[in-house]
């Protein structure tokens, strides 16, 4: 199990903290340290069932900055910004070792990557 974690952002602690007790063996990626590739997004993507758009932080003054909210939604390009520019991904995410994502932003979503 992977969390994709930002230490400042009080959600992402409170799914770290769940992992911690319930799950020993995950790995933390610090993913503005160490951001994704343009293909492990995709593949998160794909697990999440999401697209690039569903999972970008529109507030950040960074996506006004690239003009996101404008920004026609081309698949490949959302996803190359989104790897040029880890601020903008939604935060947590936790990667199951099954295969399955989640936005964990909720204890229920945090329980569902947990059961």
């Amino acid at each position: 199990m992977e969390i994709w974690h930002n230490p400042r952002c009080t959600k992402s602690r409170a799914a770290k903290s769940a992992l911690d007790d319930s799950a020993p063996a995950h790995t933390v990626r610090r993913y503005l340290d160490e951001p994704p590739t343009v293909a492990e997004l995709a593949a998160v993507l794909a697990k999440l069932g999401k697209e690039p758009w569903e999972i970008t932080r529109m507030k950040e003054p960074m996506a006004k900055e690239l003009g996101l909210a404008d920004k026609p939604r081309d698949r490949d390009a959302w996803i190359a910004v989104l790897a040029a520019n880890p601020v903008l991904i939604e935060r947590p995410i936790v990667i199951t070792d099954d295969g399955r994502a989640y936005i964990a932003r909720s204890p229920e979503a945090i329980e569902e990557a947990l059961s």
